[in-house]
């Protein structure tokens, strides 16, 4: 998975690629041949006496030095390049592929988890990829060639090569199969920390109404000595690891003064050839330790790959369609002929045989019990889910036939929960159309009710929002929400229970102002308050997802228990507080 991950995700930059491998190649002969030539200033300048051969050998080897200087630098910014590169590659990938998915995709990552995978993981996969172009490329490179520098300086020695190299490679590769189910559960607990942080944020105002922040302060200490805890098992062989190391190396250079000493007592080697050896053998064992540092990465890495391959292998519920329609726009006639939907692992469907047409000029409401099914009948009008039989069809072109940029300047969806982006006031309201005028986003909130407490604040349209739309009220943003639906001017108006956090006054005030504007077009609305669909032309009564009664207010009054029975609920509860349904 993560080379065929690193594979596709490198291929554009090949160019940067090969100069990495160029370079590198360039700057590792440069070093392997850097103690040959400080060998050969001992063996024949020093000791014998001749100080213009050490200055000649000196001045090239300065400009060895010099040009492996170079040629590492270079090969670093390939590799930088190239990292930085992919890194970009993959979270562009993934932020597209996670802006295909459905809520039901979404709901099975989890939110999270897809921040966690949006981020972390490709941040792990961008330090894989620049640390394999930096020491994967020089690892091999040196160690093939310093064995091959130091059988060259002393063939007698060349048994302390054999023997260091695999006593070290077996250590850390003991260290390292530890690594592996260690990084799954590292990044999983990551992803476990995300989320309780991500829910006490989102939820901070429900948390200090019933005083939990000390339960949710023990949640996040608990959730943060998971993450603790296994940073420490991981840390703990990293730690061991370095001992490892330094035993290694220093044992491998005694044993080569140790043996090579004597060599040289006899006759069989020269000083500078036993210097140029110790040299040699280091780096080899330098070699060693970065390809294992490399592969101390590579678990992670794996983990990582996998956990990103799966957004990315995933493919939507939902598909647009290959040949998309080019319908003009038309009057808004909305259909549904015979629909169902049913939730992937439910035991029953939520919507069942659900046929109703609305024509433009017309409003249709839906009303029903809680869990009725009546946000999931809304939800298929900008088409947020796919019925699993049946077909929603807009002036007569099935929705699935639309594509998705054209279906949304035809609907226009105000949700439940309605929620603004960061910016300004007129940034969230052009979201549905960006070539609106100033004076149509005031005429959008003078019919939201909206526009006296826009004109109240410091900067008008140009006032920050902050993410969620959380420095204004409840009544507010549901207000800017039904105004940037309004800026859109779509076909059909979907609005899910969008009127719940007004007063009954602003309410009444909102829908006599929606009328003139939404004459020409289709309204379907979801509404809890019976008194806010009473002039509804159509009224849908669900009950467990099926439609058990339809007509105008009057008629369900006198023919449909359910109604009868919300309206009677809802008229004790005005009376009860005094005032009229």
């Amino acid at each position: 998975m993560l080379l065929r991950l690193l594979r596709t995700s490198t291929r554009p930059y090949l160019p940067w690629v090969v100069g990495v491998l160029v370079f590198q190649l360039l700057s590792t002969i440069a070093a392997l041949y850097l103690p040959s030539l400080n060998a050969r200033i001992i063996d024949n300048g020093v000791t014998h006496g001749d100080t213009d051969y050490i200055w000649r050998t000196g001045a090239v080897m300065l400009t060895v030095a010099l040009g492996q200087v170079v040629a590492a630098v270079v090969a670093v910014w390939c590799g930088a390049r190239t990292a930085v590169g992919v890194g970009r590659d993959l979270r562009r990938s993934v932020y597209r592929r996670v802006g295909t998915f459905s809520a039901r995709e979404v709901g099975t990552f989890g939110a999270p988890s897809l921040i966690t995978r949006n981020t972390n993981d490709v941040q792990q996969i961008q330090v894989l990829t620049l640390m394999a172009l930096n020491f994967m490329v020089m690892a091999p490179i040196m160690c093939i060639g310093g064995i091959v520098m130091a059988l060259r300086e002393d063939a007698g020695l060349s048994w302390l090569v054999w023997v260091s190299i695999p006593v070290m490679g077996v250590l850390l590769a003991l260290v390292v199969s530890r690594l592996m189910p260690w990084f799954r559960v590292m990044q999983e607990r990551i992803d476990g920390i995300n989320g309780v942080l991500r829910e006490q944020i989102t939820g901070i105002r429900v948390i200090r109404a019933f005083v939990k922040e000390p339960f949710e302060t023990q949640r996040f200490r608990r959730a943060n000595q998971d993450l603790t805890d296994i940073s420490l098992r991981i840390g703990s062989l990293f730690v061991l690891m370095f001992p490892v190391i330094n035993m290694v190396m220093h044992l491998a250079t005694a044993a080569v003064l140790w043996f090579g000493g004597h060599r040289v007592d006899q006759g069989q080697i020269q000083v500078g050839a036993l210097t140029a050896f110790l040299q040699y053998m280091l780096q080899i064992l330098m070699a060693v330790m970065m390809a294992t540092f490399m592969f101390m990465m590579v678990p992670r890495a794996v983990v990582c790959a996998e956990r990103i391959s799966e957004v990315l292998d995933t493919r939507p519920s939902m598909h647009p369609p290959q040949h998309p329609v080019a319908a003009p726009r038309a009057l808004g006639n909305l259909e549904f002929r015979g629909v169902a939907f049913q939730y992937p692992g439910a035991e029953a469907p939520v919507l069942d045989d659900i046929g109703f047409t609305a024509e433009p000029g017309r409003t249709v409401a839906v009303v029903g019990a809680t869990g009725s099914g009546k946000s999931t009948l809304i939800s298929l009008i900008p088409r947020l889910l796919d019925p699993v039989s049946g077909d929603v069809l807009l002036d007569g072109v099935p929705l699935t036939d639309y594509a998705p940029e054209d279906l949304a300047g035809r609907v226009g969806l105000v949700p439940q929960r309605p929620f603004l982006f960061s910016g300004t006031v007129a940034s969230n309201l052009r979201f549905g159309r960006q070539d609106a005028t100033d004076e149509e986003l005031w005429d959008a909130l003078r019919v939201a009710q909206a526009e006296d407490f826009v004109r109240e604040l410091p900067q008008g349209l140009d006032s920050p929002v902050s993410q969620g739309g959380t420095n204004v009220s409840g009544g507010q943003r549901q207000r800017l929400s039904i105004a940037r639906a309004l800026v859109a001017r779509p076909e059909v108006y979907v609005f899910d229970d969008s009127f719940s956090a007004l007063d009954v006054a602003t309410d009444a005030r909102l829908r006599a102002a929606l009328r003139p504007v939404t004459r020409h077009a289709t309204v379907v609305t979801v509404a809890q308050r019976v008194s806010t669909i009473t002039d509804a032309d159509l009224i849908l009564v669900l009950e467990d997802g099926r439609i058990t009664a339809r007509g105008s207010h009057e008629q369900l009054v006198a023919s449909s228990d359910t109604y009868r029975e919300i309206v009677t609920s809802q008229l004790s509860a005005e009376q009860t507080t005094g005032g009229e349904l």
